[in-house]
């Protein structure tokens, strides 16, 4: 999927939303990033789907994909950050989708993935996307490493293990990729849907030679998707060595309805962002190293 013509079209630009300047488009460069899918629990999965719209994607046996993405933004109109990604592959509609279309109708099944958690470096990444997307952000203790042989990612906060990611290297990654995607997420109690355009090459690896390992520590943040009954083996792991990538400036919001009159629902709201400022430090880089009885 191509970057749409309007947004080409303000390139070299400049915007201001909520005191953060932008060079546009709001893009990010030469940012080396790791994509993996674990097969999961299905009804476990639409247990965390909020409202009625979002539907797990459903593959192999009946299960749900829980997805792990982490990009080292090196280049960003907002500064270097590490953004890191814990979601449910979804569809939004009336009914879910059947089983497998979604990857090759993206578009008719609007398909996406539904963030349940995105930890970030800089606070000036939490106040821009949480603040203006809707993206459930917040700061925390990441790291990015690549080796000749692994990629590995860790997350950890208020001093405590929440999640680490790790993929065996592959050795080529020439795979042209081309691609649009819809992050779905929930804020002020309403839907929010985003979008980011990538265009890069990649290392694939698919089935029996997709290799990685999974850890998810007791942080009241990561603890629960052990409820999720991901397996431990990947069904596909993508290294991309340096990707490029454009945030949409457009983004819609629906409103979550439910059966009869809610209780009073308190999810995160614009109050999480008020005070934030433009920060672009971080905070210590992780240390906790006796992760391996985390491991799934």
């Amino acid at each position: 999927m191509s970057i749409p013509k309007r947004i080409k079209n303000y390139e070299g630009r400049y915007a201001m939303v909520d005191s953060i300047p932008f060079k546009l488009p709001v893009n990010a460069t030469e940012s080396p990033a790791i994509m993996v899918g674990f097969l999961c629990d299905y009804e476990k999965a639409k247990a965390l789907m909020p409202g009625n719209e979002l539907h797990p994607v459903k593959v192999f046996g009946g299960k749900a994909v829980f997805m792990v993405t982490v990009i080292d933004y090196r280049h960003t109109t907002i500064g270097k950050y590490i953004e890191y990604s814990l979601a449910l592959a979804v569809t939004r509609g009336r009914k879910p989708a059947p089983a497998f279309l979604p990857a090759l109708m993206m578009k008719t099944f609007k398909t996406g993935q539904f963030i349940l958690d995105l930890p970030v470096s800089s606070e000036i990444s939490v106040k821009g996307g949480k603040g203006i997307w809707g993206m459930p952000k917040h700061k925390a203790s990441l790291d990015f490493i690549i080796t000749q042989n692994q990629v590995s990612a860790q997350y950890e906060k208020d001093n405590q293990f929440a999640f680490r990611i790790e993929i065996d290297k592959p050795q080529k990654t020439n795979f042209p990729i081309n691609i649009g995607a819809t992050n779905y997420s929930h804020f002020r109690n309403m839907l929010m849907a985003s979008y980011i355009y990538f265009k890069t090459k990649a290392g694939i690896r698919i089935g029996k030679n997709a290799t990685g390992r999974l850890y998810i520590g007791d942080h009241p943040r990561t603890k629960f998707l052990k409820e999720l009954q991901i397996q431990s083996k990947p069904f596909f792991t993508m290294y991309m060595p340096e990707a490029n990538g454009v945030l949409d400036d457009h983004f819609e919001s629906w409103f979550i309805t439910y059966d009869k009159q809610p209780e009073k629902v308190t999810p995160e709201g614009f109050e999480s962002v008020f005070d934030l400022k433009l920060d672009e430090d971080w905070f210590p880089a992780p240390s906790i190293t006796d992760y391996e009885k985390f491991k799934i």
